[in-house]
C-alpha cells in the first residue's frame, strides 16, 4: 500500500526528524506506528543520522504490530525487522543480529539493558510504544532505561494516553525524553514544585493535588518536544454508541453479594491503614461476584450466578456481527469459554487469531484488556464490543474500546457494558465516563460503599 502521509503526519515525522528527544502524544488511530517507522527509515537510510533503531512495546505489538505495519506499507518493505522474543537464547541470538528495527516486549527491557550495558549498548535510536507504560517511576524497567538513557542518541516515545492517572504520571516519562530537564531530575522535586499532599493515612500519600495554574506551567515547559494531537480534529471516526445493559441479580444472589460487602467492608474497618492494595482486593472481591463467581481461599472459584453470561448470550443472538469480550478475570475466562462453547469462541493469544479476526472469521473473542489494549488493529473484524467486567482504568478502558473504534472503522461501534444494579459496577461505569481514575476512583468508591 502506498503511504500518503496526512498534513498531521509529515509534521509529526518532521518533529522525530528534528528533535533528538520527542513525545508523539497522538491519540488512538492517528498512525504513531507508520509515523515512528517512516522517520526511522530516514534517519537511517537518507540522513545517515544512525545504524539501529531499539522499538520497546507491548508483548502482543511487539509480536504482530510492528512487523505488520511495516509489511503493510510499500516505502517501508526494505526494513530488516528482529524480533527480540522467544526463549533467552532466541531473544541474545535476534539483539546480537543485523537488522534496522530491532522490537522488544517490556518486560525484557531489565534483560537487555544487563545483557547490553553502558557503552556496550547496540541502538542509538529507541521508540518507545507505549511511552505510558513508563509512568511509574519506581517500576524496574524505568530504573533500566534511566541507566541506559546516557547511551541514547534520539528518543521517541509513543502513547495516546500520556497522564492517564493525572499530571504525577508526566514525570518518569518526560524523564526518559529529557533526563530532567525540563520537570526536574527527581520526583520530589516535582511533586515539591506543582503539587500539594491529598488525601492520606499517616505517612503514606495516595493523591497528589495539583497546584492551582500548575497544568499549563507543565505543558509549557514540555511544550518544545511533544506533540500533542487528538483523534477527533483530524479524523472522521465513526459513530460510538455506549449501551449499558442494567442487570437486576435474583434476590438470593443480591443478598449473598451483600453479606460480602459487609463482611470484606468490616474486615477494612478493623484496620488501622486503609491502603490503596487492601482496598483493590476488596473492591476486586466484589467486582468478581457481580460477573458471577469468586476465588477461593484454595485457588478455586465458586459460582454464585449466571446473570452476565444470559445477557451476553441476548447481545451475541442479537448482534448479527462478531462481537469482541473484555473480561476481567481467569475464572471469567473459563466461564466464557465453557458457556459459549457451540460458537466456538476464541481467545486473542497470537497473530493467527487477529488475522483470523480481522477477516471475518471468528465470531466471539474474548481477551483481557490488559493484552489487547496497545496498538493493535482489530477494527476490520467486528464493531461490537462487550465488557463483561468494567476495570477501573480508564487507560486500559480506553486502548481496549480504540482497538475496533478507530480509523479504517467502517460501522458505528457499540459498546456495551454489563452493570448490575445497586452494586459496585455502577461506580466503576460512573467513574470511567466522568474520566475518573484508577486509584483515586477506587478510593472514592470504597469510601461510598463503606457507608451505604
Amino acid at each position: 500500500m502506498r503511504f500518503i502521509p496526512h498534513d498531521y503526519q509529515r509534521r509529526a515525522i518532521e518533529k522525530i526528524l528534528t528533535t533528538p528527544a520527542c513525545g508523539m502524544f497522538l491519540e488512538m488511530g492517528l498512525g504513531k506506528t507508520v509515523i515512528a517507522l517512516t522517520a526511522a527509515k530516514l534517519l537511517i537510510y537518507d540522513r545517515f543520522a544512525i545504524f539501529r533503531v531499539l522499538v520497546i512495546a507491548p508483548l502482543k505489538v511487539a509480536e504482530d504490530t510492528w512487523s505488520r505495519e511495516a509489511q503493510k506499507w510499500d516505502h517501508l518493505q526494505d526494513l530488516k525487522i528482529a524480533k527480540i522474543l522467544g526463549s533467552a537464547t532466541q531473544r541474545k541470538a535476534a539483539a546480537e543480529s543485523e537488522a534496522d528495527i530491532y522490537v522488544v516486549n517490556r518486560e525484557n527491557v531489565v534483560w537487555l539493558t544487563k545483557l547490553f550495558p553502558g557503552d556496550m549498548w547496540r541502538w542509538d535510536m529507541v521508540i518507545i510504544d507505549e511511552l505510558s507504560s513508563f509512568k511509574s517511576n519506581q517500576a524496574e524497567r524505568f530504573k533500566a532505561m534511566r541507566r541506559i538513557r546516557p547511551h541514547i542518541d534520539r528518543i521517541v516515545g509513543l502513547t495516546g494516553t500520556p497522564n492517564p492517572n493525572g499530571y504525577m504520571d508526566l514525570w518518569a516519562q518526560i524523564f526518559l525524553l529529557d533526563q530532567g530537564e525540563r520537570l526536574e531530575r527527581t520526583i520530589g522535586r516535582y511533586r515539591q514544585l506543582y503539587f500539594r499532599p491529598g488525601k492520606g493515612n499517616g505517612y503514606v500519600t495516595y493523591e497528589w493535588r495539583l497546584l492551582p495554574e500548575a497544568d499549563k506551567v507543565i505543558q509549557k515547559k514540555i511544550s518544545d518536544i511533544v506533540v500533542s494531537m487528538r483523534a477527533e480534529d483530524y479524523l472522521n471516526l465513526p459513530e460510538r454508541i455506549e449501551n449499558d445493559v442494567r442487570i437486576i441479580l435474583p434476590p438470593a444472589v443480591l443478598r449473598k453479594y451483600r453479606k460480602m460487602e459487609r463482611d470484606r467492608l468490616l474486615e477494612l474497618d478493623n484496620e488501622e491503614t486503609i491502603t490503596a492494595t487492601n482496598a483493590a482486593a476488596v473492591m476486586g472481591k466484589l467486582l468478581q461476584m457481580t460477573g458471577g463467581a469468586s476465588y477461593n481461599d484454595d485457588g478455586g472459584f465458586s459460582v454464585f450466578h449466571s446473570e452476565k453470561i444470559r445477557a451476553l448470550q441476548d447481545i451475541i443472538d442479537t448482534a448479527g456481527s462478531p462481537v469482541l469480550v473484555f473480561y476481567g478475570y481467569r475464572h471469567e475466562r473459563e466461564r466464557l469459554l465453557e458457556a459459549m462453547a457451540k460458537l466456538d469462541p476464541r481467545e486473542l493469544q497470537s497473530e493467527d487469531d487477529i488475522s483470523d479476526w480481522n477477516s471475518g472469521k471468528i465470531r466471539i473473542l474474548i481477551a483481557h484488556p490488559a493484552s489487547v489494549g496497545y496498538g493493535l488493529n482489530l477494527q476490520a473484524g467486528g464493531h461490537v464490543i462487550v465488557w463483561y467486567s468494567l476495570p477501573w482504568s480508564l487507560e486500559l478502558y480506553q486502548q481496549a474500546n480504540a482497538r475496533l473504534h478507530r480509523q479504517g472503522q467502517t460501522e458505528a461501534v457499540v459498546i456495551n457494558h454489563l452493570i448490575a444494579v445497586g452494586t459496585v459496577d455502577e461506580q466503576v461505569i460512573s467513574s470511567l465516563q466522568k474520566k475518573d481514575t484508577g486509584q483515586a476512583a477506587l478510593m472514592a468508591a470504597l469510601r461510598e460503599r463503606r457507608t451505604l
